[in-house]
């Protein structure tokens, strides 16, 4: 089986990637390195530099591929809100780039990387996946959106599409930005430099964060799983921790006290956002296995950035 993963030097990307050559299968790579590093990748992995826009260099990366991991994108939602047109240019324009590619070199699958952003404030907990949008920043707009272009494009031209609706991911090798940085590698890195952390509202709300491993897991599934044609998934740890927890946890893992600080003028975001699974149990086989204090060991002992 021929893959080609679009973003696949970055976080989720390159666990997937050198996943999925353990497995035995042939993997080709196109990231642009805003973001990724190509010394994640396993050497094995045929690697491209390039925009997931340039159509031309998609045709050549494409021939033969059975099928696409689409996770090239601009993730952040602090960012978004700041450059709103670069987002809907990447996140959106990149989508429809690529659906023409694959149309053109008859790639029968794709799989996307959308995020659980699109769902926005909701009065039921934990999300279904027939749960009505309501994304509250532009990545969550722009996530959305790519999710219509894959699903009609799809229907339009005969092409199997897989969504998964992926949660709050952490796990050894997550991007630590100096504007904008993911909480956990955040807050894990302001412990164990004796400083405080910043906790945005009253640190209530409640995030399914889910484990890198078991992201992947669903992802390879999700690549060869029988009758899931244009059918939408949850995947997520399916339990809620809030913000507090959180910081409790990486208390007692790395032995530090966080000494959290309160922002009180600056939104926490939705109050609360927890995948529903079952779907995702039960059509890709997923079994999420790493629980939110097993993870975080897991990232003090195999991220060398960060040392006890």
């Amino acid at each position: 089986m021929r893959v080609l993963i679009t973003g696949g030097a970055g976080f989720i990307g390159s666990a997937l990637a050198n996943q999925l050559i353990q497995d035995g299968r042939h993997v080709r790579v196109l990231d642009d390195l805003s973001v990724g590093e190509r010394a994640y990748l396993h050497p094995n992995i045929h690697f491209t530099r390039g925009d997931v826009s340039d159509k031309p260099k998609l045709w050549g990366l494409l021939n033969k591929v059975d099928c696409v991991y689409h996770l090239a994108a601009r993730v952040s939602v602090s960012e978004s809100i700041l450059y709103p047109r670069e987002y809907n240019a990447t996140n959106v324009g990149g989508t429809v780039a690529l659906m023409e590619a694959m149309r053109d070199a008859g790639v029968q699958r794709v799989v996307l990387g959308s995020s659980a952003a699109i769902y926005g404030e909701q009065a039921q907990s934990p999300v279904t996946e027939n749960l009505p949008p309501h994304p509250t920043s532009p990545y969550g707009v722009s996530k959305l959106s790519a999710e219509h272009y894959v699903s009609s494009i799809g229907q339009l031209w005969g092409i199997e599409t897989v969504i998964l609706r992926v949660f709050n991911t952490y796990g050894p090798g997550q991007a630590l930005p100096p504007t904008h940085p993911p909480v956990i590698p955040q807050f894990i890195q302001q412990a164990l430099g004796g400083g405080s952390v910043m906790v945005y509202g009253d640190g209530a709300q409640i995030r399914d964060f889910v484990y890198i491993e078991d992201v992947v897991r669903g992802l390879v599934e999700a690549g060869t799983a029988r009758n899931v044609n244009q059918r939408i998934f949850n995947i997520g740890s399916g339990e809620g921790s809030s913000i507090n927890r959180l910081v409790k946890a990486i208390e007692t893992v790395t032995g530090r006290d966080l000494h959290p600080l309160s922002v009180s003028t600056e939104s926490g975001g939705v109050s609360r956002l927890i995948a529903d699974i079952s779907l995702a149990k039960e059509l890709l086989n997923y079994q999420p296995q790493v629980s939110l204090t097993q993870g975080l060991r897991f990232l003090l002992e195999r991220d060398p950035r960060f040392v006890v």
